[in-house]
């Protein structure tokens, strides 16, 4: 990975550690022909590794967020920053930390900020995926929406990846690790790679 777009990605703010997001960056290089996507953007720190994925393949990543903080960045919850609420709205904004990582990464060509809800733009979606991140809300309700909804998007082939995944309960919660099993159930994924939490999926069929 390009050295001055790896240390923006480390240096950016957000919940990855930096194993996982270079091996997002490789499994993003693996992936056959067309777009990426991932659900959950946060302040760009992902979308710098795959961005990087992306430009060096000559491709996009569309980085889909609403910008207002899952339900463990409310206030009150154990990753709230108040530092990212907006003072005007009194809501959670990150999309301005996103669009400056993304530019000083030098990726604006690349990544593709697409603010909205994720079922919602899901479901009116048309271009197949090679490579998709599901690290969205990790609430019940939303982590399984993010999965019906992407998945059918993603090309045979295509590379899954999904973070926060513990199979131990006392380690983080059980939606991410609930669709990575439903994503090996019935042979539709076969796993090619894990770190730490995040969990790396080819699509066979």
């Amino acid at each position: 990975m390009d050295p001055r777009r790896r240390m923006l990605a480390e240096a950016t703010r957000g919940f990855m550690p930096a194993d996982e997001g270079l091996a997002l960056y490789e499994a993003a290089l693996a992936a056959p022909e067309g777009p990426f996507l991932e659900v959950g953007s946060y302040c760009g720190r992902s979308a710098l590794f795959i961005g990087a994925a992306a430009a060096e393949r000559g491709c996009v990543l569309f980085a889909v967020d609403h910008h207002r903080g899952s339900e463990e960045n409310q206030p009150g919850w154990e990753w709230h920053e108040p530092d990212l609420v907006d003072p005007r709205s009194g809501l959670i904004d990150t999309l301005p930390h996103f669009r400056r990582s993304v530019f000083e990464a030098g990726l604006e060509e690349h990544v593709v900020a697409v603010v909205g809800d994720s079922p919602r733009l899901a479901a009116l979606w048309g271009t197949p995926l090679a490579f998709l991140l599901i690290d969205g809300g990790h609430g019940a309700a939303p982590a399984h929406a993010d999965y019906e909804g992407w998945i059918p998007h993603l090309v045979p082939g295509g590379i899954l990846a999904i973070h926060d995944v513990f199979p131990d309960p006392a380690d983080g919660g059980r939606p991410p690790y609930e669709i990575y099993l439903r994503a090996l159930e019935g042979g539709l994924f076969n796993e090619t790679g894990s770190i730490g939490s995040l969990k790396v999926l080819r699509r066979s069929a």
